[in-house]
């Protein structure tokens, strides 16, 4: 008779499969889907004209094109900066002439 304290571990399912338990799919693997899909997509992309396509998408409609530029691009770039900075920023308004 086993007393109040003890307890008793029941192993469920088969433990044959413990044996692999963490093997997964490797870090930065895409899934098969994912890279079917986006195999699909740039497919599409070259089919429809490239890059003539995503500038004529940009003058078009801008704000879905940003939307995919901040989809894409990383969202943190990491850099170290070892000389001087120069930005330039252009508004298209012409400053030369000052009044």
């Amino acid at each position: 008779m086993l007393s109040m304290t003890t307890k008793v571990l029941k192993t469920r399912g088969n433990t044959a499969n413990l044996k692999r338990a963490g093997m997964g799919r490797p870090k930065g693997v895409p899934n098969k889907a994912t890279k079917a899909l986006k195999e699909m997509i740039l497919g599409a992309l070259d089919q429809a004209g490239g890059e003539q396509y995503l500038l004529s998408q940009a003058q078009a409609n801008p704000v879905a094109f940003m939307t995919l530029i901040g989809k894409v691009l990383p969202s943190e770039i990491q850099a170290q900066l070892t000389g001087a900075l120069s930005v330039y920023v252009n508004t298209g308004i012409d400053r030369t002439q000052v009044e």
